[in-house]
């Protein structure tokens, strides 16, 4: 009976020492899968961060573009202003005279 009894304790003794190892293994897993884990944000951070600078790299080079157009486009505005003035400083005094004309007309048919 001794005999099976130190079998059993061997056996035992293997399971324990089997349980631990998997324990073992299982905890290095895990702490493993947490160490991936953190590598994965690390990376995803500084890839978020590299796209946001290009955005905003870009935004501030299309808004530049922007203010460069609407300044062209300020500037065009302001001389089609100058051009329509100037036109009509000029065939003003032919439309006075044209309605002038009209007026004068129509009142002289009416009488």
């Amino acid at each position: 009976m001794d005999n099976r009894q130190g079998g059993i304790q061997q056996l035992l003794a293997a399971e324990q020492e089997a349980q631990q190892i998997v324990n073992t293994a299982r905890n290095e897993k895990m702490a493993r899968l947490r160490q991936a884990k953190e590598e994965a944000q690390k990376e995803i951070a500084a890839y978020r961060s590299q796209i946001e600078l290009d955005f905003q790299k870009k935004l501030a080079q299309s808004s530049g573009d922007s203010g460069a157009n609407v300044k062209r486009l300020e500037q065009e505005t302001e001389i089609k202003i100058e051009n329509l003035k100037t036109e009509a400083a000029r065939v003003s005094h032919d439309v006075v005279s044209m309605l002038l004309k009209q007026v004068t007309t129509a009142q002289a048919a009416a009488k």
